[in-house]
């Protein structure tokens, strides 16, 4: 099944590409990488604003990180050209969770994005991951992700 196939079975229509909220652009192509800015968490098309470990469940955070990488999917054919059969491998996911300093939960909300990822691009989408706890995410996201293909 092709990754046009997977997105459509698994019901998901790719957002607009999103615009940039400061200085730097949502891509850079080096070689034959692609380097995706990071992607902060919406719902109902505002920033998903909140605190793993306050006021925000891993459950929910989980679905955060399952929303941002829809929109990960969307830049990255942007980066593709609109094909996303270019995509050879998806390389590295790095994922910001804005949590107290007791939640030790991350790696579970990223888990909401890892999934997708590896659903849709099947072996191609299996890679390397890190999930860290920080203090705060810019706007107030809770959950922020940036991504690292390799096209052809």
């Amino acid at each position: 099944m092709s990754v046009y196939e997977k997105l459509k079975a698994l019901n998901i229509t790719l957002p607009s590409v999103a615009t940039p909220a400061a200085a730097y652009v949502m891509y850079v192509q080096s070689g034959n990488n692609v380097f995706l800015s990071g992607h902060l968490a919406k719902k109902d098309g505002k920033v998903w604003v909140g605190q793993l470990g306050k006021n925000i469940s891993t459950e929910e955070g989980k679905e955060a990180a399952r929303g941002i990488a829809i929109e990960l999917i969307a830049t990255l054919e942007a980066a593709c050209g609109g094909d996303l059969t270019r995509v050879k491998r998806i390389v590295k996911l790095m994922s910001l969770v804005n949590s107290t300093g007791d939640f030790t939960e991350q790696h579970l909300v990223t888990n909401g994005a890892s999934e997708l990822i590896a659903e849709v691009f099947s072996d191609q989408g299996k890679h390397a991951r890190s999930a860290f706890g920080v203090a705060q995410i810019p706007l107030g996201a809770c959950v922020e992700i940036e991504l690292i293909a390799e096209i052809d």
